[in-house]
């Protein structure tokens, strides 16, 4: 039986899910259960599981049956290439992520700890004090920058000015929908219109492109440096395939991660008795961390294309169709978080991890590769801002989840006001 879905036009859901995905997604578990039908214009139907037992039979599919990267190609490989982990599969994919696990390992990461508290504590120095502003753009510039120097490995001033200006144009006009969702055949022709988004988005590309193919040149006639560039350029991938993976780590990393730190702040500053307790107890900062990106998780799904009929319960999913877990339905799930909209770090503590029900990340064989890196950027930027800065919300009322590019961010981008603490101001 197929899994049962609203039987509103796949135009109507897809407005619906625009507008409010989350409110989409809780309204069609209570009616339909946890295994329920999406349908959205253009593309073939998605089935979305709200159970972490549901998400890894699909997330077996990694094994054969499903396709995460034929999956994304079709919104992702203008941007990302044809060379991304993102948007491969099989035994191309299985390279390439042997070849990028190594310098993102969590030993491996811990190295930059002291490079990302100075970039954290350059960009802090300069917000704005005694006045509104929002935190998710401010958030963005420090996890563009830390992508820039321990990724990229750029050093040279002029070149991080110009990449500075170029890459959130690039990554916005990339994952705009009148880009994401170009008809393949068409984007040519569209590449070709005056003024069209389509045609803007290849000319930053292509100022992107020149830059990071000159970057890699100079590079591999002096090889070296610790960055994750350097280390790939010890690896047998060509120039093509290391910058599809530079723009893949700047797509997953950035935005992800400055999200994740808006809703860290903007669930903070609204429990003064958690943030009682940070920044200075470290296990509790690295619960908190877990427990933000449960609550407010920024990615929502993570679906497979199936090759091949799939068994969900007493639903069976066809071939051709998508399936994947519905993230902010398995991070709600009564049965494994008790009072589950409740903001509990304790969830986290004494090694508690909860593997099949907690996946920012994604899971299966496709677990984001860049997990240990943005967990890292997190408990050293709260530890920085909360050291240097004492925030308040300009409201009390917590802030909606809106889909943002590929992301939910907070509705008001986390509006914050900033003062120096006197202690920082004294050192």
């Amino acid at each position: 039986m197929i899994p049962p879905g609203p039987r509103l036009p796949a135009a109507a859901q897809t407005a619906w899910f625009m507008a409010d995905p989350v409110g989409f997604f809780e309204s069609c578990h209570r009616r339909y259960g946890p295994v329920f039908t999406a349908r959205y214009v253009g593309f073939p139907p998605e089935v979305y599981v709200a159970t972490g037992e549901l998400a890894e039979q699909v997330y077996r599919t990694d094994l054969g049956g499903g396709r995460a990267g034929e999956a994304r190609r079709d919104f992702l490989e203008p941007l990302v290439g044809a060379h991304s982990v993102l948007t491969l599969d099989g035994d191309p994919w299985w390279a390439h992520r042997k070849l990028l696990t190594p310098p993102l390992r969590a030993r491996q990461v811990a190295g930059y700890h002291d490079e990302i508290t100075e970039i954290a504590a350059e960009r802090i120095a300069a917000w704005p004090l005694g006045r509104p502003f929002t935190l998710r753009e401010r958030m963005q510039d420090i996890t563009l920058e830390v992508i820039l120097r321990l990724i990229f490995g750029i050093r040279d001033a002029a070149r991080l000015t110009r990449l500075r200006r170029l890459l959130p144009g690039l990554l916005h006009a990339g994952s705009a929908m009148t880009v994401a969702m170009a008809p393949p055949g068409l984007r040519s022709v569209l590449g070709r219109v005056p003024f069209a988004p389509y045609r803007r988005f290849l000319r930053l590309k292509a100022d992107v492109d020149a830059i990071l193919y000159d970057e890699i040149a100079r590079r591999r006639a002096a090889p070296g440096g610790t960055d994750v560039l350097g280390r790939l350029l010890e690896t047998e991938l060509g120039d093509e395939e290391i910058r599809d993976e530079l723009i893949t780590m700047l797509l997953a990393g950035h935005e992800t991660t400055a999200t994740g730190l808006a809703w860290a702040f903007e669930r903070l500053l609204r429990l003064p008795a958690v943030l009682e307790r940070l920044p200075d107890d470290e296990e509790y900062l690295d619960a908190v961390v877990r427990e933000v990106l449960r609550v407010r998780p920024v990615v929502y799904e993570a679906p497979r294309l199936l090759d091949a009929p799939l068994r969900l319960g007493e639903h069976e999913v066809p071939a051709g169709w998508y399936a994947g877990p519905s993230i902010p339905l398995v991070h709600h799930d009564p049965a494994v978080w008790d009072e589950p909209q409740e903001f509990r770090p304790e969830r986290f503590l004494g090694g508690q991890q909860h593997t099949r029900s907690w996946m920012p990340f994604g899971g299966g064989r496709r677990f984001c590769v860049g997990a240990q890196l943005a967990l890292l950027e997190m408990r050293v930027i709260i530890r920085e801002v909360l050291r240097r800065l004492d925030l308040s919300v300009t409201d009390p009322a917590p802030e909606a989840r809106r889909l943002k590019n590929v992301t939910l961010a907070p509705a008001r981008r986390t509006r914050v006001v900033a003062r120096a603490r006197v202690r920082a101001r004294a050192a």
